[in-house]
């Protein structure tokens, strides 16, 4: 059996023009031809061809092809071989290639510049950017969305192991404030507050007080907060926002 030029362009998706080019410098000359000399593509034929497109793929110019499958005693297993350890190679490198743009594209969207490992170790199994899109849609128009993308993009690991600690520090005594009984707009909770405030205008954006009392509204108006909060201790997001506002309001000018 075989085959027509344009039936062996069209198998192996390469155009007539590239089978005639493989014909005139001997890289590939079709094993029959008919009566009227057309060109006429044999099994063995499509065979060399599969060999040619391959090392093709591998970047390996013509002139170098035609001398590798030219070798003696060279087989075509031995071929597969060759041409399956360098696709191999290759693949392992487009995959370095594929997890470095992917990362790019990760700190491009969250401004979170983490390898994978190093974002599960501080992250868990929480991910920053499924949350993208609504902080644009709320805040993307502020100041203090970009003031914060633009710091959260140079942190290192150091950097955001030190930010956790300290917020985990802060979230345990605002708890032991409020296991313990004592008042939201105490001495002791409005200054975990403050802590709080001057937390996120350190790691984040400036947060005037003003600003605080919004963002302590909103961990009881919106219930993904308030989960997260009453986890820890019950009733913990209101307490929070009271010693919030009291904090604030202890700083209003008199």
């Amino acid at each position: 059996m075989s085959f027509s030029v344009g039936q062996v362009a069209r198998l192996a998706g390469i155009t007539v023009r590239t089978l005639h080019h493989y014909d005139e410098i001997g890289l590939l000359t079709p094993g029959e031809r008919t009566h009227a000399g057309y060109r006429r593509y044999t099994d063995a034929d499509l065979t060399r061809l599969q060999q040619i497109l391959l090392y093709r793929e591998l970047g390996f110019p013509l002139d170098d092809i035609a001398v590798i499958l030219d070798e003696p005693r060279i087989d075509d297993l031995t071929h597969l071989r060759r041409q399956h350890e360098l696709l191999t190679r290759k693949a392992e490198r487009l995959h370095e290639v594929i997890t470095a743009v992917e990362r790019a594209m990760q700190a491009r969207t969250t401004g979170i510049t983490l390898t994978p490992a190093e974002r599960l170790e501080i992250f868990g199994r929480f991910r920053p950017e499924d949350h993208d899109a609504e902080v644009e849609r709320r805040w993307g128009h502020t100041p203090q969305y970009e003031q914060s993308r633009r710091r959260v993009a140079s942190y290192t690991q150091a950097d955001w192991l030190q930010l956790k600690a300290e917020a985990a520090a802060i979230s345990d005594d605002l708890v032991a404030a409020c296991k313990d009984g004592l008042p939201a707009d105490g001495e002791h909770a409005m200054d975990v507050a403050e802590r709080h405030r001057r937390h996120i205008c350190r790691w984040f954006y400036d947060c005037e007080h003003d600003l605080h009392r919004c963002l302590g509204d909103r961990y009881v108006d919106d219930p993904r907060f308030t989960a997260i909060y009453d986890a820890l201790a019950p009733g913990l997001a209101t307490y929070f926002r009271q010693a919030i506002h009291a904090n604030a309001g202890r700083h209003e000018p008199s």
